[in-house]
């Protein structure tokens, strides 16, 4: 690859390890883009991009030459949806080792004038939290806010009764409620599913509802899911619409 060209779109935000939609893995084929309006580039096996990019806006990672995390975030957004835009910007302000913070992404939305996508981009970077660590994490919260609940707090820190500092995935702080989300790891590996067990022991001993959540609780748009959230916020003498 020459320095007038680098990777871009879909192929630079998997090269960021940003969560896409799994249509975006179907293809093998690699974005590249040029730099400073030169021709697109063009191969088997190339999608090819003319960009207005300089090689200021570009970055190495993992040794790979690629456009800064804010300008890949809006270039997914030509294909992304609103949701699908949610998730991707919640991967890049991730809780262990982020790739941006929220008023740089806003910045760079605002000033991505006339590009494909960015009113869908400016509506979900409305939507997006800091602090995620995982796709799953934000699917929850965006179907239980959906759902007219209130909006959790993102790994919010609880000091439980020992003086430990625990994280909970979505917290719902005033009612004591924390919504943990867990993945396959969470059966698979034996030193988390152990850990577990101490960790929700001691939420629970310091007066915490915990409501455990699993993929299987979020099919039929998340009906599971929604319906245990509300019923442990009215435990909680929360008033929650239906």
């Amino acid at each position: 690859m020459p320095r007038t060209q680098c990777f871009s779109h879909q192929t630079a935000a998997i090269i960021y390890g940003l969560s896409l939609p799994r249509r975006l893995y179907e293809s093998i084929d690699l974005h590249v883009a040029s730099l400073e309006g030169r021709r697109a580039p063009r191969g088997q096996g190339v999608v090819g991009h003319k960009s207005s990019l300089t090689t200021e806006d570009l970055r190495l990672h993992t040794g790979l030459r690629v456009p800064g995390v804010e300008q890949v975030v809006c270039q997914l957004a030509a294909t992304l949806t609103v949701d699908e835009l949610i998730v991707a910007g919640d991967s890049c302000l991730r809780r262990k080792s982020p790739l941006s913070t929220s008023a740089i992404l806003r910045a760079t939305a605002d000033a991505a004038r006339n590009r494909p996508g960015v009113n869908r981009l400016r509506a979900a970077l409305a939507h997006v939290r800091p602090d995620t660590d995982s796709a799953m994490e934000t699917v929850l919260r965006m179907s239980l806010v959906g759902a007219g609940l209130p909006e959790p707090v993102v790994n919010r820190p609880i000091r439980v009764a020992s003086g430990r500092e625990l994280h909970g995935d979505l917290v719902y702080a005033e009612p004591q409620i924390v919504v943990e989300y867990d993945g396959d790891h969470h059966r698979t590996d034996a030193r988390q599913y152990y850990g577990d067990i101490d960790r929700i022991w001691a939420l629970e001993s310091s007066g915490w509802r915990v409501v455990r959540i699993n993929r299987s609780h979020l099919d039929n748009g998340a009906a599971v899911a929604i319906a245990r959230v509300r019923a442990a916020l009215a435990e909680r003498g929360r008033n929650t619409p239906f």
